[in-house]
């Protein structure tokens, strides 16, 4: 009875992550990216990308022109610290790092650092909503921090199904979902912000084939006034335009 009930549980497990829509993808156009920027971070905000680099002593901040990849404006940080991901609030740019426990609030025109945050753990990847910052440690774990005063005010957990979903790295949010890139695969996460479930995975298989000199997927930005995504990764030559389409 016992070995009974266990395999229609396993089933119905198998059979609930099964249900889990996957998507693929349409490259539309594809972008020259400058191939040592060990990607962290990317926004696109008022016609430009933002890029945030890691690696101790060649981490910063860049403002960089989409079209040609010219890098129009940056920002080194200091070489004790490994640069993670960016985000925008209001005329602020924050960045967090990895293993420091430290953030950077920045003048978004001119990359002026106006102040410092600390918070436990790790920091990998972080986007915002209408009204929060969140977070991505590395864990299943996504957190949420005060726009102005850095504090954490929540978390959520981020379950496919049954199964938490580790690895959560840079993050995007695109129409009322959370995007995060799953570390060393080439699959997206779209996470409801409300449940933290995942509401579909799109499988970014092959974008990147011609090339082995590159490092893991990372980076995704969303164009919302022209309904544009675009991904890259640590040490791309491109960065891809796509359209997510169904499998």
């Amino acid at each position: 009875m016992l070995s009974t009930a266990l395999l229609f549980l396993g089933s119905a497990f198998a059979a609930q992550q099964a249900s889990t829509p996957v998507y693929t993808y349409k490259v539309v156009k594809t972008y020259p990216h400058d191939p040592n920027a060990f990607t962290q971070g990317l926004i696109f905000l008022d016609g430009f990308l933002y890029e945030g680099t890691g690696l101790n002593g060649r981490s910063g901040l860049r403002k960089v022109n989409l079209e040609t990849g010219k890098v129009l404006q940056q920002k080194p940080i200091e070489e004790q610290y490994f640069g993670e991901g960016i985000t925008d609030w209001g005329n602020e740019l924050v960045q967090i790092t990895w293993q420091n426990g430290v953030g950077f609030v920045y003048d978004r025109a001119t990359f002026q650092r106006k102040k410092q945050f600390k918070y436990g753990g790790e920091g990998w990847g972080i986007t915002h909503d209408s009204t929060r910052l969140i977070m991505s440690d590395g864990s299943p774990v996504l957190r949420f921090l005060d726009p102005v005063t850095q504090a954490e005010t929540g978390r959520i957990v981020v379950l496919d199904g049954r199964r938490p979903i580790a690895n959560l790295n840079e993050l995007e949010y695109v129409n009322g979902e959370i995007w995060a890139n799953v570390w060393q695969t080439f699959r997206i996460a779209r996470i409801s912000p409300q449940t933290g479930q995942v509401l579909g995975w799109i499988d970014f298989s092959g974008i990147m084939k011609e090339s082995t000199d590159v490092d893991v997927m990372n980076g995704i930005a969303y164009d919302a006034k022209r309904d544009r995504l675009f991904v890259t990764g640590k040490l791309w030559p491109k960065i891809f335009e796509v359209k997510i389409v169904p499998r």
